[in-house]
């Protein structure tokens, strides 16, 4: 009987992928002060500067030495040079020679603190966010009209609008739109603004008093009772309109409107 040889199967090889080295630039970040400044590489006792290993669970220090191959200081050999690690004009230029201060800097506990790894990509993308934002805003703030817009001065910007012209109160909406956009366009789209700017008219028109630095009292002529107290450090005009919209509150609402 005859047998026939099978031939063996070929097996499928993974091809390695060869990495990509390159060279990194790092920046300091806005709550880090000084253009030039000296980041710790090494763990001291005054100044830890340890890795948490999530496969052994186990702190393992970090120290920068050019002259070895790992930043851990459990991999490194006795014949250690440290150079230090310093931002100029607040920067870093790491080359892709230096592998092991990359993976130090990647690995340093003040990464995305006190600084970061320069993304153009990245950043590029939050500049055209930003200023999409604050597009929208001057957009928005441009075609509010003058009652929503003193509302806005007053209320949200704390500006003295009955001694402002048209032109001061849109100019400083404006100006305000392209500080800050989000905040501005949150101020266009709250729906207390409306009320708290009622509010406002019926301290000013005497249907409401404010007493004692704390009490709300009515100031009608068929009523002169006590409407609320203000908790300390919070709005008068805000703790009253939150009132004023509550089910207790929508009669004396109608009511003052009324007056």
């Amino acid at each position: 009987m005859e047998t026939t040889e099978k031939t063996p199967k070929k097996t499928k090889t993974t091809k390695k992928i060869k990495p990509v080295f390159v060279d990194k630039s790092y920046k300091l970040t806005r709550n880090r002060a000084p253009l030039t400044y000296m980041l710790a590489s090494k763990n001291t006792k005054r100044k830890p500067l340890l890795y948490f290993d999530e496969e052994t669970g186990v702190n393992r220090a970090l120290r920068y030495a050019r002259n070895q191959r790992s930043p851990f200081e459990d991999e490194q050999d006795g014949n250690v040079i440290l150079e230090p690690i310093i931002f100029d004009d607040g920067f870093l230029y790491v080359t892709k020679e230096n592998q092991v201060l990359q993976r130090f800097l990647h690995l340093h506990p003040e990464n995305g603190f006190n600084f970061e790894e320069v993304n153009l990509e990245k950043d590029a993308s939050k500049d055209l966010d930003a200023m999409n934002w604050e597009l929208d805003a001057l957009v928005a703030a441009r075609n509010l009209d003058i009652t929503r817009a003193e509302q806005i001065a007053r209320i949200g910007l704390g500006l003295a609008v009955d001694k402002m012209t048209t032109a001061e109160i849109k100019r400083d909406i404006l100006l305000f739109a392209r500080r800050n956009p989000q905040a501005l366009l949150d101020l266009i789209e709250d729906p207390m603004l409306e009320l708290q700017a009622k509010v406002f008219d019926f301290f000013a028109n005497d249907l409401l008093k404010f007493k004692n630095q704390k009490d709300v009292y009515y100031n009608t002529t068929g009523n002169k009772k006590k409407m609320l107290t203000v908790p300390f450090g919070e709005s008068r005009d805000y703790i009253v309109a939150s009132f004023l919209q509550s089910d207790d509150g929508i009669e004396a609402l109608k009511m003052l409107e009324k007056q």
